[in-house]
């Protein structure tokens, strides 16, 4: 039977975001900001999980970013019930087992989403979290499948298994980031999904999950906030405990170990806005193919994307083109090469060393 419980959302806000450089940065990373509505993607999120099925949210996510996390949840009204300040960041299976603990450890459902992804289709994702609860409430982890459009090289894909509830499949493996040939060949037998990094489960089966495939993440994240600070809804976990948690996705860590883990499979307008190229995919576009601000002025120019908060630019005759200018930063390369933002990142540290 499903759960009479609200569904709690765990919201992970903890990624850097550089992919997106140089709007995006360690101090301001992506979640934080407007990059596909006037709403930032954590105000976003927090929306798509909202409403009479939804509890408060946890938020897991840096101090750095506190102020700046309490301030956009106020702005929605959506203050979370608790902003757990990871001390270090240690992946997404510690930050979920620290949000699994502020829950109270129980048979609560936690919903565990990104701060930074773009979900065009709610009432489908919501149909979705119906679907497995079910599963969730005998005990079941389920992981959502994103149902594939093309052969991604850059995400995780889940073969899904047989069904063992309406909408729902044991998995039948977890598949690495593919190189293109079996990407091609994953889209083409239509049994496989994207792992998108949404999950859904009790609290208390996830930990008695970490407790049996991971016990000194468990112990190390328990320690931690047994001996946290609380300031408030803020809570500060012990950082010598949290320290000794290894770094582990949740994948890694438990969902590829686990006895019974179910994908639900669903088309839900999803990305993970990982890179400019991404951006630019889900974005509006004009009838040239452009995305540009009203600060752009573009002649003759077709397939660019072009943002700028400050400076004016203009382009004429230039085709796919990605030039994006942040203060005094500015980022100029081809569309289909941003995934080389990082590339460029670790060269200019190398620089400027």
């Amino acid at each position: 039977m499903p759960f009479e419980a609200a569904i709690i959302p765990v919201i992970l806000s903890g990624g850097s975001g550089t992919r997106l450089w140089p709007i995006s940065t360690r101090e301001r990373p992506k979640q934080l900001l407007s990059l596909t509505a006037e709403e930032t993607m954590l105000q976003l999120t927090a929306r798509r999980a909202s409403g009479p099925r939804f509890a408060a949210s946890i938020v897991v996510g840096s101090t750095a970013h506190a102020q700046d996390i309490e301030e956009q949840l106020g702005e929605i009204g959506a203050a979370a019930q608790a902003l757990v300040l990871e001390p270090m960041a240690r992946n997404t299976a510690p930050a979920i087992a620290l949000a699994a603990v502020a829950a109270g450890g129980d048979a609560t459902p936690l919903l565990v989403m990104p701060s930074d992804h773009v979900i065009a289709d709610v009432p489908a994702f919501h149909a979705a979290i119906e679907a497995a609860l079910p599963l969730v409430a005998e005990g079941w982890l389920v992981t959502f499948g994103i149902t594939p459009d093309a052969p991604e090289t850059g995400y995780g894909w889940i073969k899904v298994g047989e069904a063992i509830a309406p909408g729902a499949h044991r998995v039948a493996r977890f598949v690495e980031k593919p190189p293109r040939d079996r990407a091609e060949a994953m889209l083409a037998d239509g049994d496989h999904a994207w792992n998108g990094g949404i999950f859904l489960f009790r609290a208390d089966m996830y930990l008695g999950a970490l407790g049996t495939h991971a016990p000194a993440m468990l112990v190390a994240s328990q320690t931690a906030m047994d001996r946290a600070r609380r300031e408030g809804k803020r809570v500060y976990p012990d950082a010598d405990a949290f320290a000794e948690s290894p770094s582990e996705s949740i994948d890694y860590a438990v969902m590829e170990k686990a006895e019974r883990v179910a994908v639900v499979p669903v088309s839900m307008g999803w990305s993970d806005v990982g890179s400019w190229d991404a951006l630019h995919a889900i974005s509006a576009r004009d009838e040239n193919d452009n995305v540009c601000g009203p600060e752009v002025l573009t002649i003759d120019t077709t397939g660019c994307l072009v943002r700028s908060d400050r400076a004016r630019i203009a382009m004429v005759g230039v085709k796919d083109l990605i030039v994006v200018a942040s203060g005094e930063d500015i980022l100029i390369l081809p569309r289909g090469r941003s995934q080389e933002v990082k590339r460029l990142l670790e060269a200019m540290k190398e620089r400027d060393a």
